[in-house]
């Protein structure tokens, strides 16, 4: 076997890794950043529990994009002698501090709607509270619109309009932490505006004061859910994860593209932040000299190195034994992510 892969001596400038860093992630960090501050402003001078939850959401929201957006920077970075297998699972440890962030926000939440359940209290300045909400519906919506398109671009997802929708919540877990981490983020941020909406609604046109309180609980509970998930799949990102089926399946048909390939023997493509590594051992035709099967292996590395996604390719060669043990791998994308 031999190893192959795009890294290369050079020494990268930092200016070109932020160019290569998620932009999902910046975009949410600098408009929440601005969402957090008004909020903060607003519920301090109203009194408003809803408020208070949807400020300390965008905080959290801020800090932890800006944070994951420095591991996508990170991440980039080609790998070396030290690093062989490159920087990509450095995100999954970033968007693991990301949680945590989300994890305290969301227990300061809850105890404050607990607080406001057991001690009602009355909040003013209904207008500002409902400008600065439809303001962070905007906000919020924008990004997650933009999340959700980088989902479709990032899985290659032909999708348009409307459809984009559906398209990046059947795929979402194809796409890279980053991006992932920013949708359930900003789709948990969307929500909550709606809640604290309702509930500034509410408690300005009746007397139902626990209102405020009970939707407070509701945004925390969303950012622990949030919290669950995002940790989850950047655990099993650190771990090391089988790449999805249909991006196997894409693999596999670069490789059999080559007429000089009668079978995979086995084939293994392991995902690393929001690139591929290939590890497989093909089967050529019978009767081929060293030298000749030597130029097919590597002209199916390159074609391999040709996918921008592909990050190394490790291939070794056997002669056709006959049998025939390759079968498309997507029956298994009904498999939980």
């Amino acid at each position: 076997m031999q190893q192959h892969s795009h890294n290369g001596p050079e020494r990268e400038s930092w200016l070109s890794l932020i160019k290569k860093g998620n932009m999902s992630s910046a975009t949410a960090a600098i408009g929440n950043t601005g969402l957090a501050i008004v909020k903060a402003i607003a519920a301090s001078s109203t009194g408003s529990g809803a408020m208070f939850a949807s400020a300390m959401h965008s905080v959290a929201d801020a800090v932890n994009q800006a944070f994951v957006f420095s591991g996508s920077v990170l991440a980039e970075k080609k790998a070396t002698s030290k690093f062989p297998t490159g920087f990509g699972r450095v995100i999954h440890i970033f968007c693991m501090v990301a949680v945590i962030v989300v994890t305290i926000m969301a227990y300061e939440t809850i105890l404050e709607g607990i607080h406001l359940l057991q001690h009602p209290a009355a909040s003013s300045g209904f207008w500002l509270n409902l400008i600065i909400l439809l303001l962070s519906l905007a906000v919020d919506g924008y990004v997650l619109i933009k999340a959700m398109k980088e989902v479709v671009h990032e899985a290659r997802v032909d999708a348009k309009g409307l459809a984009v929708l559906g398209a990046a919540f059947k795929h979402v877990g194809r796409a890279a932490p980053p991006t992932r981490l920013v949708f359930y983020e900003d789709l948990v941020a969307t929500a909550g505006a709606l809640l604290a909406l309702v509930a500034v609604v509410v408690t300005a046109l009746t007397n139902f004061a626990y209102m405020d309180g009970i939707v407070t609980i509701l945004i925390g509970l969303l950012m622990v859910g949030v919290a669950f998930r995002v940790g989850y799949d950047n655990m099993v990102g650190l771990i090391g994860v089988a790449a999805p089926p249909e991006v196997e399946d894409r693999v596999a048909k670069l490789i059999l593209t080559s007429l000089d390939v009668t079978d995979i023997y086995q084939l293994r493509v392991l995902q690393e932040g929001r690139y591929y590594h290939v590890d497989g051992l093909i089967e050529l035709k019978a009767g081929l000299t060293l030298a000749d099967a030597d130029d097919i292996k590597f002209r199916i590395r390159d074609r391999l190195l040709g996918d921008p996604d592909i990050a190394d390719v490790t291939l070794g060669i056997i002669e056709d034994d006959g049998i025939k043990k390759w079968a498309p791998v997507q029956s298994k994308a009904s498999e939980p992510v």
